[in-house]
């Protein structure tokens, strides 16, 4: 291009011009090209779950896969990758091809609690990145009828007159209702026993069978058998009340302030994914949970949802790892 001169400035100003306008509509274009509404994903999206088909996180996943599915024009496919507590679907996001293609419905197990009690095969913070709070749900203790007790503090005063004799089921070692006994264990100065089990159906299996005399179940896994009296209910495991059985007290309204141990689900995925990619996900799914009605189809299932900002779910995993890592510290908790 020749130089500017006198002779030629008009003709500069005007390419100088033609070149800031290009400038800028590049800028923009890239600016639409990765705002958090557009998501530059060709292939079929897959949501994975870390547990069987059937469960909660299971029945959760499907409900917001079919509403995404229709916001976004574009198949989402539920992968179950069951196995370890959830580790091995977290496992499989951590090295997961970063295009923002798969997304994990992760759990407070792998996420906050696994980490300081095994080697899990992946860094909960730095190869996984959040992209929203998903759901929140309390345990419920519930107990035999042959137990005799009909309320928490008969439940503990039995415990208490037997150490060690007493024992819970859990959905194994490492998981929310594993740490919820332990927790309790500890807050109420006692000694049951935990059994740990592959899952929440077994346990349940157990408990109706007599071979455990308590255990720290779901509301919806529960909830049939509390109704028909073949187990009993004593106290939720939240800081307030379960929209399932808002009757039913909470640990902490039951002598034990600020005990809380909830279980939840989150959605996460590769930590090499684009930021821009991951702001995307957030805003899709966050649209999906404040929708009427998956939030009303959610409820009726137990499940509350939390929708928030990526940073708010980093602070609370980052939160809630502290809190049950020092729980698994102080009572020397492992894996076995």
């Amino acid at each position: 291009m020749a130089p500017c001169s006198p002779l030629n400035l008009p003709v500069c100003f005007l390419n100088k011009c033609l070149r800031c306008l290009a400038l800028s509509f590049a800028l923009s274009v890239f600016s639409i090209s990765t705002s958090a509404q557009d998501i530059p994903i060709q292939k079929p999206i897959t949501m994975i779950v870390g547990f069987a088909a059937g469960g909660a996180s299971d029945t959760a996943a499907r409900l917001i896969a079919k509403k995404l599915s229709e916001n976004l024009g574009q198949s989402v496919l539920i992968d179950n990758k069951a196995g370890a507590g959830g580790n091995i679907a977290h496992q499989i996001i951590a090295k997961s091809e970063p295009d923002g293609s798969v997304i994990l419905l992760g759990s407070i197990g792998p996420l906050a609690i696994a980490p300081h009690m095994m080697k899990v095969g992946y860094d909960a913070q730095k190869d996984i990145a959040p992209l929203t709070m998903g759901l929140l749900f309390p345990n419920v203790l519930v107990v035999s009828p042959s137990l005799g007790v009909k309320t928490l503090a008969q439940y503990i005063a039995l415990a208490k007159s037997k150490p060690g004799v007493l024992n819970y089921a859990s959905t194994g070692s490492g998981s929310a209702s594993h740490l919820a006994g332990e927790l309790f264990n500890q807050e109420a100065n006692i000694d049951i026993t935990h059994i740990p089990y592959k899952g929440g159906a077994p346990a349940l299996t157990d408990l109706l069978g007599g071979r455990v005399s308590a255990y720290f179940s779901t509301p919806s896994s529960a909830g049939p058998y509390i109704e028909t009296g073949k187990v009993i209910p004593l106290a939720t495991t939240g800081l307030s009340r379960s929209t399932t059985l808002p009757a039913l007290p909470t640990v902490a309204e039951s002598g034990f302030k600020g005990f809380n141990a909830v279980n939840w689900y989150a959605f996460v995925a590769s930590s090499q994914i684009h930021p821009k990619i991951l702001d995307r996900w957030n805003f899709e799914i966050v649209k999906v949970l404040q929708n009427p009605e998956v939030k009303e189809s959610l409820i009726k299932h137990g499940l509350t949802p939390e929708p928030g900002t990526r940073e708010e779910l980093a602070r609370f995993i980052d939160s809630e790892s502290k809190k049950w890592g020092k729980l698994i510290r102080e009572r020397k908790i492992s894996a076995d």
